[in-house]
């Protein structure tokens, strides 16, 4: 299996190991590799480390939160030119996790003041540095993963990933609280072109959650769908435990377990390998 959505230390919050441990987890439970994902950090070095040491395919990526001063195109370039194979739009620092009063580091650290962001509709503003994003991104044959935006903001870009000939859009989570989707959203999401995320993190600590919820979200991106862990924090099982629960808890709501593992393999390794 290939888990495209995993957390590990160091990071601005407690992990539930580094990355030589998760890696070292993955490669026990015989997964083919997976995703380092962090809010304030690019990950594009770190992926290539564990990679070289651990014989696994990992990939990283940046996050346009305000460690990178936001919607940043030479954030973008920088990760992406050193390898990266996704960038994330906002995500601890979109402004749905501000209205959601979801965590971000500026909670915890005054003196670096409160930024948030947001991408059109939602702030016209940030359309040009988002163009030079998408741009980037599709030059270099990407993913682009629409973080923590709302659904609104979910729909512009992929409009706009349809104009740059960005092949690889990955919906992040669209379930969860932020942007907290419905099904039927969900669906038109994809159908639009994309696939949809559906994390273990949501299962076991998204408020109101439950299996159900989790099993209407899959049907409805059908063969478009993305299973990850979004694991690594200390009350969460390891990453690779906490992907083949969240396999198992959707196959117990009926849901076929051919394609729910096609969902945490062969679907997201195909999104993110290079041609």
């Amino acid at each position: 299996m290939f888990d495209s959505h995993v957390h590990a230390g160091p990071d601005v919050v407690d992990r539930i190991g580094d990355d030589a441990e998760v890696a070292g987890a993955y490669a026990l439970a015989d997964f083919s590799g997976f995703v380092l994902k962090a809010h304030y950090e690019s990950t594009v070095g770190r992926a290539y480390a564990a990679s070289r040491s651990s014989g696994q395919t990992v990939y990283g990526g940046v996050a346009l939160n305000q460690h990178c001063g936001g919607i940043n195109p030479s954030a973008a370039a920088a990760a992406l030119g050193a390898g990266g194979r996704v960038v994330w739009m906002p995500t601890a620092d979109a402004h749905t996790q501000h209205t959601a009063d979801l965590p971000r580091l500026c909670d915890h650290v005054p003196q670096i003041g409160s930024h948030s962001y947001a991408v059109p509709p939602v702030d016209t503003r940030a359309t040009e540095a988002t163009e030079s994003v998408l741009a980037l991104i599709a030059d270099h044959d990407a993913v682009l993963a629409t973080g923590h935006l709302s659904g609104d903001e979910c729909r512009w870009l992929s409009e706009r990933a349809r104009f740059y000939g960005i092949g690889r859009l990955m919906f992040t989570h669209p379930s969860y609280t932020v942007p907290g989707l419905a099904p039927s959203a969900v669906r038109a999401l994809v159908e639009s072109g994309g696939h949809a995320e559906i994390t273990t993190y949501q299962l076991l600590h998204q408020p109101g959650c439950t299996p159900a919820m989790l099993a209407r979200v899959a049907e409805a991106a059908s063969d478009q769908l993305i299973l990850s862990s979004d694991a690594g924090q200390p009350d969460s099982p390891s990453p690779p435990e906490a992907l083949v629960l969240l396999i198992d808890v959707l196959a117990g709501e009926g849901l076929d377990r051919g394609r729910l593992e096609a969902a945490a393999s062969t679907v997201p390794e195909s999104l993110l390998a290079p041609r």
